[in-house]
């Protein structure tokens, strides 16, 4: 003969059920954008320069619109013709050594890029978001590890850490986040 459920086992069944469904339903975010309607086309100014690194803005600036041109929910324009502009300023590009070995010679490095952000609706004159210190890390190792990894140099962190910055910034235009 079959058993029958308690009543403390059917609540527990319940109670998974509800978890399951509020788990399901998300975390009360969407990846729709969070743009105004109006706001279609947008301008990248290049970025200003706070640092010593030469040609930093340029790879920050040509990165942005690689992003955004790959997004495709904005199509980029002359400052003077677009809704939005995204602007921004460099504050700090930083690579320093982040692991050595007990003979004390650098194996890994990191790199930590450090810039103040913004998007103005130009239609409405307004901030639509900015960020006054977004700080973009990345690591990488000057050795070979193994088979699989090779050794980069600063450029290949710089090329990385330029690549989540961007990522980040198009990610919070469009989406919000």
């Amino acid at each position: 003969m079959p058993r029958r459920a308690t009543s403390a086992s059917r609540h527990g069944v319940a109670a998974i059920l509800a978890a399951a469904t509020v788990l399901g339903s998300g975390c009360g975010y969407t990846v729709s954008s969070v743009l105004p309607s109006h706001i279609r086309t947008i301008a990248i100014p290049t970025f200003t320069n706070n640092t010593v690194e030469h040609g930093l803005a340029d790879d920050v600036t040509q990165a942005l619109i690689n992003g955004f041109l790959a997004d495709r929910r904005l199509k980029l324009e002359r400052e003077r013709d677009a809704d939005a502009v995204l602007r921004g300023t460099i504050l700090a590009y930083r690579n320093r050594v982040y692991a050595y070995t007990t003979q004390e010679v650098a194996t890994e490095y990191e790199i930590l890029l450090t810039v103040k952000v913004g998007l103005r609706d130009q239609d409405k004159n307004r901030e639509l978001w900015r960020e006054d210190e977004m700080a973009v890390r990345t690591t990488y190792s000057v050795v070979a590890v193994g088979d699989s990894l090779a050794a980069k140099t600063e450029a290949d962190g710089r090329r990385e850490v330029i690549q989540k910055l961007s990522e980040q910034i198009v990610s919070r235009t469009v989406q919000g986040w």
